[in-house]
Order: structure tokens, then C-alpha cells, then sequence
């Protein structure tokens, strides 16, 4: 398991002490801003694809680009168990997570969605309850800080959404945090691998739901449609899903899921920035709490565990 571990007299820390703190802070802005782009990303892509196909079409082929680097590369192929335990965490988090979403974004506004993403910290630090340990105090107070600016954000747009969009958007967090906990303590490919199974796994069993509801791509396919697949597939797919999968294996869940806060931010900004929305006085007091949140996230540590007498 990649999390790290609390010995007596020691305190535990969010980072793996062999996890270059770079690649953890580009990790972590990838994950800030390129997912939070994607909700105006999946809203233009769903214009002419219909939103299960596309989250499919868009995962299994960046899972396949991956595996075929890797295997040019000369990487070995995984074990039967653990391509399987890749594959099943990736129906959980694309399927039943990222997958969900798309198809709510049909019934709800982009605030009701960004809402219901941002309770995926707290139902992470109950499932690694359930393996590791609940969050200490202060990622508590983290956790509640950032929720009270999400739902600030989202006032003014009056959370508005169909009853099966809520349901779904209720969901859809749940079955990203339980694959992502879970993920931590069982075998799985090493590295990217991991990574390009989940997609495998999780964009097959879309693609196979998708037809089976019958979706069908629109008549007239927009020019901007395809440019948003197409940033979906490169940047929300191969750079910030493998972002997310190296920052499960090297860093607390509080941290790897602190994305979920700012993601709101940059979505309302992008939808001012393209006119859909106007920034408020509640916006801004509302994006300082979320990153107060986020930061009391990323400074929180455990009280060292008395040693045994």
C-alpha cells in the first residue's frame, strides 16, 4: 500500500517521503484546473455525443494509447488478478463516477454537479476509515470548511436539477470514493498500467450501457464538440486521470481528493470568462473559503502516537 504508515513515536505525513514533491504539486494543479475545466468541457461535448458513448470513446482509447506506449516501452504485462482489480476500481471511478456525471449533466446545472463532486473528500475519509484510519481533527475542520464555500458558490444558481439528476449526482461521488479507497490496498499494475487498465475497464463497460440505452451521436456533429472530446481524451484523461492515480498511491486521501474543492472554482470562472455566469460578491467570499479549506487540507498532520510502555 502506497499511503503512508504511522509508526510509534513518528507522525504520520500526507506525502510518501520517496514521492518527489514536484511531481505532487504538478499533479495536484493538473487535477485543479484541468478537471475543473471539464464541466464546460463535457456540457459542449454532449451537444453532439451522447454522454455515456463519449465518456467510453474517450477513456478506452486514452487506456489504449497508454498500454501501447507502455508495451512499446517494454513494460511487462500485468497478472490475471491484478488487471482485474484494475479494471473493476475503474468501473467504480469511471463508470459509476465520472460516467454518472456526464449522463446527470443532461438534468442538472453545472452548479448542482460541481456540488455534489465536491462531497467526494468526505465520503473518502469515511471508506479509508474502513482500511486506514478516519481524518484527524483538523483535516475534519478542512473538509467542512471547503463544503460550506461549495454550497455558498452554488446559491446563487439555486442548485437547480431533475429529481434523477440529484439521485444519480448522490451517487456517482460515493462510487468514485469507495474505487478510490478500495484501490489502495489491493494489487494492481505498477504505475501507468494501473492506470491504463482502469480506463480499459471502466470505458468498456460505458460503451457497452451506452448502446445498450440506446444513445445515439447527434445528426450534425459540431465542430466544437469534437475540439471538446478531443480535450477531454488528452488532458482530462491521460494527464489529470494519471495525475489522480499517482497522487492515490503517494498521498493521503484528503489530499488526492482536495480537488473536488477548487474544481468548482475554476468551472464558474471559466462560465464568466464564457459568459454563462457573472462573478458575485458570494463568488468571491465563496473562493476564499474553498481555498482556506483546501490549504487547512494540505497543512493538516497527525498528533505523534505515544510509543507503547
Amino acid at each position: 500500500m502506497a499511503a503512508s504508515t504511522t509508526q510509534p513515536g513518528t507522525v504520520s505525513v500526507l506525502v510518501s517521503p520517496t514521492a518527489p514533491r514536484l511531481w505532487i504539486i504538478l499533479s495536484l494543479l493538473s487535477l485543479y484546473f484541468i478537471w475543473g475545466s471539464t464541466y464546460l468541457a463535457i456540457r459542449i461535448a454532449i451537444v453532439s455525443f451522447p454522454p455515456l458513448l463519449m465518456t467510453g470513446f474517450r477513456f478506452v482509447l486514452a487506456g489504449v494509447i497508454i498500454f501501447a506506449f507502455l508495451r512499446w516501452r517494454g513494460a511487462a504485462m500485468p497478472t490475471r488478478l491484478q488487471a482485474r482489480n484494475a479494471a473493476l476500481i475503474g468501473v467504480m471511478l469511471l463508470a459509476g463516477g465520472t460516467g454518472v456525471v456526464s449522463f446527470a449533466q443532461k438534468e442538472v446545472d453545472s452548479g448542482l454537479a460541481a456540488t455534489a463532486v465536491a462531497t467526494v473528500p468526505l465520503w473518502a475519509a469515511l471508506f479509508s476509515g474502513i482500511w486506514e484510519r478516519f481524518p484527524n481533527r483538523r483535516e475534519w475542520v478542512g473538509i467542512g470548511v471547503g463544503l460550506c464555500g461549495i454550497v455558498l458558490l452554488n446559491l446563487s444558481d439555486g442548485l437547480r436539477g431533475s429529481p434523477l439528476g440529484t439521485i444519480l449526482l448522490l451517487v456517482a461521488p460515493m462510487s468514485w470514493a469507495f474505487g478510490s479507497m478500495w484501490g489502495r490496498q489491493v494489487t494492481q499494475p505498477s504505475g501507468l498500467m494501473a492506470t491504463a487498465f482502469q480506463m480499459l475497464g471502466g470505458g468498456a463497460v460505458l460503451l457497452v450501457v451506452g448502446a445498450l440505452m440506446g444513445e445515439q451521436v447527434a445528426p450534425v456533429i459540431t465542430t466544437e464538440s469534437v475540439l471538446a472530446l478531443v480535450y477531454l481524451i488528452v488532458f482530462g484523461a491521460l494527464v489529470a486521470f494519471s495525475a489522480y492515480t499517482y497522487l492515490l498511491k503517494h498521498t493521503r486521501p484528503a489530499i488526492a481528493t482536495s480537488y473536488a474543492y477548487v474544481n468548482p472554482v475554476v468551472a464558474v470562472l471559466l462560465a464568466a470568462a464564457a459568459g454563462d455566469a457573472e462573478l458575485t460578491l458570494e463568488g468571491i467570499a465563496a473562493t476564499t473559503i474553498i481555498l482556506v479549506g483546501v490549504g487547512l487540507l494540505t497543512l493538516a498532520r497527525s498528533k505523534p502516537v505515544p510509543q507503547n510502555s
